[in-house]
């Protein structure tokens, strides 16, 4: 497991509240938190966490997961809300993805809309799923049509407007408006030239931003955005909301979680690192806050850790140890002796690195954690790549092996992306 953020167990001080990215979550079982493509809502008094319950093995459909959480860290699994159906659009060897839920105001019932495709990526429906309660079986309807037609669109999201209308957002423009019960089409509200995929949308002082990411597969890029007065339209491109070249600081868009704070509301940006093809293991996240100046919104810096109640950057604190170990070799492995908490490693990614297994060893010689972790990245970064959740305070050995392994895949048309090479690097560690 890789890249992404926080950890199970809480603390007695307001690290509890810590998002860290570029890091693995735990959840409260201490495993590792697979819930891609994901979204948030709030609903009785907790935060849900719906997403791709992804598979190492295959990109065929698993099912879709769900987690709870009152502090947006600290994550306990549910359970699998709609696993793979006996047949039709998301039976076996299917592909399901873009999970979305949202609760319709006029009927209490939840709502599931997600993209549903055959492993070719030639048959795509937006499929829609129902629950009377949020964390409950979501029954599988069908495919959701417009104009009596099935929508042959991939990528999608949704948006929920403050009067309670939902919305479908399609790749490529079409915003679709709900009915009332959310559970078909009644128009098609814009269409949104030059839009690409991965839409998500939020509202703030009166604006709609949609953003949007470049077509390059399991590649990160540098998405952008829309903004409009009505969400009819006109909608206007804006450009990048991260600095040019970060590549979204090496994510794509999934959603925008309206994170409260005091009597005002902060966009989160909610993004997925993918890790093709370890993507239950190493893919994993990154949520920052959003700022917003009229038609202007930007994410203008990285923040590995930052607090959810101060909207403020954190830090790692803790005894820092310096290694500069880099592998290229199946085999090579460094081992580190602790004692402490939690251990943080730090290192380099780039577009020659691949993956490492990441084990922690007892005093007494057993196994307690065993993690994939991914050190690659089209844009070269220097920072945390992995954080043990946090163990009995003692003393213990961080095992890191070079797998020989590397991220690579391609697109329909035989381009070839990912990594061309094996390395690993170390740079130090941090124990708490």
């Amino acid at each position: 497991m890789l890249l992404c953020v926080a950890y199970s167990i809480s603390f007695a001080d307001d690290s509890n509240r810590d998002i860290v990215n570029g890091v693995p979550w735990f959840d409260t079982d201490g495993n590792i938190v697979n819930a891609h493509g994901a979204c948030i809502v709030e609903d009785g008094g907790k935060y849900w966490l719906f997403g791709e319950y992804k598979s190492d093995e295959s990109n065929a459909f698993p099912g879709f997961g769900c987690y709870s959480s009152t502090d947006l860290v600290n994550w306990k699994f549910e359970r699998v809300v709609l696993p793979v159906q006996p047949d039709g659009i998301l039976g076996p060897d299917r592909v399901g993805e873009r999970v979305k839920v949202m609760r319709c105001p006029k009927t209490g019932e939840y709502v599931m809309l997600m993209h549903a495709d055959n492993m070719k990526y030639s048959d795509p429906h937006i499929g829609i799923a129902v629950s009377d309660s949020i964390n409950g079986d979501y029954r599988l309807l069908g495919t959701i049509e417009y104009e009596g037609k099935p929508i042959k669109k991939w990528d999608m999201g949704t948006f929920q407007d403050e009067d309670g209308s939902g919305y479908l957002l399609i790749h490529h423009g079409p915003i679709y408006k709900l009915s009332d019960d959310y559970r078909s089409i009644v128009e098609k509200s814009a269409d949104i030239k030059g839009m690409g995929e991965s839409p998500a949308m939020f509202k703030k002082d009166g604006i709609y931003y949609l953003l949007t990411s470049n077509l390059t597969s399991w590649e990160r890029n540098d998405n952008y955005y829309f903004t409009s007065t009505d969400i009819r339209g006109s909608w206007e491109k804006q450009g990048l909301f991260c600095p040019e070249g970060s590549l979204t600081y090496n994510s794509q868009c999934t959603f925008v979680f309206p994170l409260r704070h005091g009597d005002d509301t902060v966009p989160m940006y909610m993004g997925d690192r993918w890790s093709y093809p370890h993507q239950a293991s190493a893919a994993t996240y990154v949520w920052l806050p959003m700022t917003t100046e009229g038609t202007k919104l930007s994410i203008p810096e990285y923040w590995e850790r930052w607090n959810t109640e101060s909207i403020k950057e954190s830090e790692i604190k803790g005894y820092v140890r310096h290694h500069d170990w880099t592998s290229d070799k199946k085999g090579e492995s460094i081992r580190i002796p602790f004692h402490g908490e939690r251990i943080t490693i730090f290192g380099n990614t780039d577009n020659i690195s691949g993956y490492a297994r990441v084990r922690i060893i007892d005093r007494n010689g057993n196994e307690i954690s065993n993690s994939l972790v991914d050190f690659y990245s089209k844009v070269p970064s220097e920072s945390s790549r992995y954080m043990s959740r946090i163990l009995p305070e003692g003393d213990y050995t961080l095992v890191v092996e070079n797998e020989g392994i590397m991220p690579v895949w391609y697109k329909k048309n035989g381009d070839r992306f990912g990594s061309t090479g094996y390395k690993v690097n170390i740079s130090h560690t941090i124990t708490e």
